[in-house]
C-alpha cells in the first residue's frame, strides 16, 4: 500500500505544480492590459503520465479526463493535498476592498482555507471569456463526467444562489486515493468483508501449473491498464479479469487470492453471497450495485466465495420466482463483465459451475489435493519455531499415508499446539498430532 501511495504522491506532486503554474498564468493575463485568449490547458497540457501505474494516473485513464477536467479535479484536492495553493486568490480588490467576485471560492469553517467553487473553475479556465465561460457552465452540469461518476460531488449551491456558488467537492473515490477517505460507515455496511494474510507469495504450496496460473492474474493486476490504455486494446477486450478458483476445502483458494491483493497492493474483499441475496424484488440487484460500484472506486479485487449459490446450474422456469433468480445470475454477470478490476469467483466443486458462465472467465484455476512432496512441505513449514519436536514425530510418514489438504494440516497442528501450552512443555507431542489428525479425518468421515 505504501508503494502505491509514494507512486500516487509523486504524480499529483507534478499535477498540483501544473495547476499552480496554470493559476498564475491566469492571474497575469487577467490583470495584463490585453488579457490573452483563455485556452489555458491546451497552451501549457498537464504532465503525461502515460507510463506511470500509480492508482491515481489509473483513475485519469478510466475516467479519461480532458485537460480542464483534470484541472477542476486538482482544484477539488488543493484545500486537502496543498492548502496553500490557492492563498493567492484571497486577494483584495481594491475597488471596493472585498475580495474578488469573480475568484469565487468560501471559507472553510474551521480551517480557514480557500474552498473552491464552479466560480473558481470558471476563473481559472475561462478568465474573462464569455464563450469560455459558458462552455465550462455545461462543463460543471450534473450529467457531464465530472459529476456523473466518481470524480466530484455534485455542486449544492447555497439557496439563492446559482450552480456557480456549489464548492467542489472530490468524491470519496478520488479521496481514497490517498488514504483520506473518512474510515467508515459505506465498507462497514456492505455485504463484502476485507480478507488479509500475514503470509507472503513463497509461502504457497501449490503444484507448478497452478502457481502458472495465478502468475497470469498477477501479471494482469500489474500489466492490465498499460494493456489496455497505453497498448490501445480497451476498444477489443472487456476491461476486466475474471477467474474462477476450483478444489476441495482448505487446498488455498481464499490464501492465494489474498496473496494476489497483497502482492498487488489491492484490497481483497470476500462477498457475502447470502447478503447480497434478497427475497424483495430488486434488492439483490442493489445490493450488487453498492458493491461493484464501490470497490470499482476503490481498487478491490472481488472475491466471491462459494459462488455455485449463483452460478450453478442454470434454474428452469418454472414459475415467477425462478425467472426471477436467472435474472440475478444475469445481472451478476453483467457487473462482473463491465468491471474494469479483477473477480475471483471460487467453489469446492468444478461441475458445479455452468459451463456457460465459465465460457465467459479470463482464467479456470484448479486447487488439486497436495500431493505427498507438497503435503511434506505443509507439515514441516507450519510448524511454530518456537516448539520442540518429538524425535519420533515422522512427517515422511505423515506425508505419505495421508492425503489431506493444507487446511487440515493447520487444523491438526494448531490443535497439538495448544495441547503442549496446555501442559506448558512447549513440545510438538507424536500423540497430540496423531489425535488431531484423527479428529479432522472423523469430521471428513475417513478412518485414521
Amino acid at each position: 500500500m505504501a508503494e502505491r501511495l509514494n507512486a500516487t504522491a509523486r504524480d499529483v506532486e507534478a499535477d498540483l505544480a501544473w495547476l499552480a503554474a496554470l493559476l498564475q498564468h491566469r492571474l497575469d493575463t487577467y490583470f495584463a492590459e490585453k488579457p490573452a485568449s483563455p485556452a489555458l490547458p491546451g497552451e501549457r497540457p498537464p504532465p503525461s503520465l502515460a507510463d506511470s501505474q500509480s492508482p491515481y494516473a489509473e483513475f485519469l485513464r478510466r475516467h479519461a479526463l480532458t485537460a480542464d477536467e483534470r484541472a477542476v479535479l486538482l482544484l477539488a484536492l488543493a484545500p486537502s493535498l496543498r492548502p496553500q495553493l490557492l492563498d493567492v486568490l484571497w486577494a483584495r480588490n481594491p475597488a471596493n476592498q472585498r475580495g474578488y467576485s469573480e475568484f469565487g471560492g468560501v471559507q472553510g469553517a474551521s480551517s480557514g482555507h480557500f474552498i473552491p467553487t464552479g466560480e473558481t473553475a470558471c476563473f481559472l479556465l475561462a478568465g474573462d471569456h464569455l464563450a469560455e465561460r459558458l462552455r465550462i457552465i455545461h462543463l460543471l452540469g450534473q450529467h457531464d463526467s465530472l459529476l456523473a461518476g466518481d470524480v466530484l460531488l455534485p455542486l449544492v449551491p447555497p439557496p439563492g444562489e446559482g450552480l456557480l456558488a456549489g464548492r467542489l467537492q472530490p468524491a470519496p473515490a478520488l479521496l481514497a486515493l490517498f488514504g483520506l477517505d473518512a474510515p467508515g460507515s459505506e465498507a462497514d455496511a456492505l455485504p463484502a468483508q476485507r480478507v488479509t494474510t500475514g503470509l507472503a507469495w513463497a509461502d504457497l504450496v501449490l503444484p507448478p501449473a497452478t502457481l502458472a496460473q495465478l502468475e497470469e492474474v498477477r501479471d494482469w493486476l500489474a500489466h492490465g491498464d498499460t494493456l489496455l490504455h497505453t497498448l490501445g486494446m480497451a476498444a477489443r477486450m472487456r476491461p476486466g479479469y475474471t477467474c474462477l478458483f476450483h478444489g476441495p476445502p482448505g487446498t488455498g483458494k481464499t490464501l492465494s487470492a489474498c496473496l494476489l491483493g497483497k502482492l498487488c497492493e489491492r484490497e481483497v474483499h470476500r462477498v457475502d453471497l447470502s447478503m447480497v441475496v434478497s427475497k424483495y424484488i430488486g434488492e439483490t440487484e442493489k445490493n450488487l450495485a453498492r458493491v461493484f460500484d464501490l470497490a470499482e472506486q476503490r481498487g478491490w479485487i472481488l472475491f466471491f466465495d462459494e459462488a455455485d449459490a449463483l452460478f450453478g446450474q442454470r434454474t428452469r422456469v418454472d414459475s415467477a420466482h425462478d425467472r426471477y433468480a436467472n435474472q440475478e445470475v444475469s445481472y451478476l454477470l453483467q457487473r462482473i463483465e463491465d468491471f474494469p478490476g479483477v473477480v475471483i469467483l471460487s467453489s469446492n466443486l468444478r461441475g458445479n459451475i455452468d459451463d456457460a458462465f465459465t465460457r465467459r472467465f479470463q482464467s479456470v484455476v484448479a486447487f488439486p489435493m497436495p500431493a505427498v512432496e507438497e503435503r511434506y512441505r505443509l507439515w514441516t513449514e507450519s510448524i511454530p519455531a518456537l516448539l520442540e519436536r518429538d524425535r519420533d514425530l515422522d512427517f515422511v510418514r505423515l506425508a505419505e499415508k495421508y492425503e489431506v489438504s493444507g487446511g487440515t494440516i493447520i487444523n491438526v497442528i494448531r490443535y497439538a499446539a495448544l495441547r503442549s501450552l496446555v501442559r506448558g512443555d512447549r513440545r510438538l507431542a507424536t500423540d497430540d498430532i496423531d489425535d488431531g489428525l484423527r479428529r479432522e479425518l472423523l469430521k471428513e468421515g475417513r478412518g485414521f
